[in-house]
C-alpha cells in the first residue's frame, strides 16, 4: 500500500510540477534594464501615413503620425542652487522628464545599395552599434556592411580611398532628417548620409551647443523683448505648456548674450541648444508651410530639389524614376535606437509603385488623401551581422534574396526583435523547462513501474 501511494504522488505531482513550470515560462524574463540598455515600447507598433509629389525642379514628402504629445525640447540646462544642470539627451527609453526631440527619418536609395530595397534599415544596423547591451566601447552609429572588412567588426573598416570609392559608386543611404528642436524652428531639415557611418552632408548643421565651458553656464538666454522671458520653467514643460507653438528655442531672433547678473530661479530653463541657418549641402531639405501637431498627429512636410547638385551626398531624383525609402519616428521623448521603423517600401516618380510620387505644376502641392499607409514597428536588438549568421533561421533566405515582407509581419519582426533583447534568458528558461520535462517523465516511469507488482510478487501470491 505504502509503494502504491508513492507511485500515485508521482504520477500526480510531476505532472503538476512540470505544468507549472510551462505556465511560469518567460515570467520576469521580458521586463526593462537600463543597466543593459533595454527599455521595451507600451506598443511594438503604430500606424503612419506618407505621401509624395514633385515637380520640375522639387520634390515632396508628407508624413503623419500620432503623438500623445509633442516633444520639442532636446536637452536643457536647468538653474538649481547657483549651478546649471543638463538634463535631456538619450537614453534607453523615454526621458522621465520629456527632454528628448520628436523626430522622423526617412532613408533613400536609387538602387545602388544592395539589399535596401528588401531589408531597409536592418542593413544599416552593424555590430557594436549604440544602445544595444553589447554596444561597442566606441560611440558606432549606422553603417553599411560594404564599409566594413569584416561585418561582425565594428573597428574593421575600410580605407579611406575604398570608402571614398564607394561614395563615388553611390553605396551610400541619403537620410533626411527631420527634428522638432534641433531643425524644425527655423523650418529646416538636417540633410545627412549613412556609409561607413551616420554623417551630415557638407556645410553647417542646424544647431549648435549652447555652453561656455569657461564660464560654465550658457552663452546664450532668452531675450525678454521678443520671448517675453528669459527662461523656462521646468514645472511648465511636463503639462504641455512648452510646444511647437511657443517660444522654445534659441535662435538668432529669440536669443541674446547670456546675463549672469539676472536674477536666477531653481527651476528656470534655457535650451541647450542654439538654432542656426545652414549652409552648403546640408542645407538641402527645408520644411513646407510649418510642421505642426494637433489633434494628437504630428503632420511634417519636407522638400528639396530633385537635382541638388551633390551626387555623392544626396541621391539624385528623376521624373520616372523607381527608388526605395524606408521611414522612422521617435515620439514619445525616446532617443537613440528606441525608435519605431518601416520596412522598405518603392518610390515612384510618377510611376506605379508602393508609394507614388504625384507630378503637379505650380510652386506646391495640393494634398488629396492618397496616403500611403505604413506600419512602425519596435526593431529591438536585432543587427545585420546576426540576420545573415547561422543564428538566424532565416540566413538562407536572405543570402537567396527573399525579401523579409515575403516571410514577416511587422509584428512578427517587433516580437523577434524583443526575443534578441532576452535571448540568453529565454535560452536558460527553455532548458530549466526541458529538464523538469525529463525529470517528470523518469519519475512517471518510476511511478508506474513501483504501481504495478512485480513478477517475483506474483509469483509469491500465487503460492499463497
Amino acid at each position: 500500500m505504502e509503494r502504491k501511494n508513492r507511485a500515485a504522488w508521482l504520477v500526480l505531482g510531476l505532472p503538476l510540477a512540470l505544468g507549472l513550470a510551462w505556465i511560469t515560462h518567460g515570467n520576469g524574463v521580458i521586463q526593462n534594464d537600463p543597466d543593459r540598455n533595454i527599455s521595451i515600447p507600451d506598443e511594438l507598433t503604430i500606424p503612419m501615413q506618407v505621401q509624395a509629389a514633385f515637380n520640375e525642379t522639387h520634390v515632396y514628402f508628407r508624413y503623419r503620425w500620432p503623438a500623445n504629445r509633442p516633444h520639442v525640447l532636446h536637452d536643457v540646462l536647468v538653474y538649481q542652487d547657483g549651478e546649471w544642470i543638463k538634463k535631456g539627451g538619450g537614453m534607453p527609453g523615454p526621458n522621465p522628464e520629456g527632454f528628448h526631440e520628436d523626430r522622423v527619418a526617412m532613408m533613400l536609395d536609387d538602387g545602388s545599395v544592395p539589399g535596401f530595397s528588401r531589408y531597409g534599415g536592418y542593413i544599416a544596423i552593424g555590430a557594436g552599434v549604440a544602445g544595444f547591451t553589447s554596444e561597442a566601447p566606441e560611440e558606432v552609429t549606422k553603417s553599411l556592411p560594404g564599409t566594413r572588412i569584416d561585418v561582425t567588426d565594428w573597428a574593421s573598416v575600410k580605407s579611406p580611398e575604398t570608402l571614398q570609392a564607394q561614395r563615388q559608386a553611390g553605396y551610400f543611404l541619403d537620410l533626411w532628417h527631420w527634428r522638432g528642436h534641433r531643425s524644425n524652428p527655423l523650418n529646416l531639415s538636417d540633410d545627412q548620409w549613412i556609409g561607413e557611418k551616420r554623417g551630415g552632408d557638407s556645410g553647417t548643421s542646424p544647431y549648435t551647443t549652447n555652453w561656455d565651458k569657461e564660464a560654465n553656464a550658457p552663452k546664450w538666454m532668452f531675450n525678454p523683448e521678443t520671448t517675453g522671458q528669459y527662461a523656462l520653467r521646468l514645472d511648465e514643460i511636463p503639462d504641455a505648456q512648452v510646444g511647437p507653438d511657443s517660444p522654445y528655442y534659441l535662435s538668432d531672433n529669440t536669443a541674446v548674450a547670456f546675463d549672469p547678473d539676472h536674477e536666477w530661479k531653481n527651476g528656470d530653463v534655457i535650451p541647450r541648444r542654439y538654432i542656426r541657418q545652414t549652409e552648403g549641402s546640408r542645407s538641402d531639405i527645408k520644411v513646407q508651410s510649418k510642421a505642426t501637431w494637433k489633434d494628437g498627429y504630428w503632420d511634417v512636410t519636407l522638400y528639396r530639389q530633385l537635382d541638388t547638385g551633390a551626387p555623392t551626398e544626396d541621391k539624385i531624383l528623376e521624373n520616372q524614376g523607381l527608388y526605395s525609402a524606408a521611414f522612422a519616428i521617435h515620439r514619445n521623448a525616446t532617443g537613440g535606437r528606441w525608435h519605431l521603423v518601416s520596412l522598405p517600401v518603392s518610390l515612384g516618380m510618377g510611376r506605379e509603385a508602393d508609394l507614388q510620387a504625384v507630378a503637379f505644376s505650380g510652386e506646391q502641392p495640393e494634398w488629396g488623401n492618397n496616403w500611403k499607409e505604413v506600419t512602425l514597428f519596435y526593431p529591438g536588438q536585432v543587427n545585420w551581422p546576426l540576420l545573415i549568421s547561422q543564428a538566424h533561421a532565416g540566413a538562407e533566405d536572405i543570402e537567396m534574396g527573399t525579401p523579409v515582407q515575403a516571410r514577416h509581419s511587422e509584428r512578427q519582426l517587433a516580437i523577434y526583435g524583443i526575443e534578441m533583447e532576452f535571448n540568453d534568458e529565454i535560452i536558460s528558461q527553455w532548458r530549466l523547462t526541458l529538464i523538469a520535462g525529463l525529470l517528470t517523465m523518469f519519475g512517471l516511469t518510476i511511478g508506474l513501474l513501483s504501481a504495478f507488482p512485480t513478477r517475483s510478487t506474483r509469483q509469491k501470491g500465487e503460492r499463497s
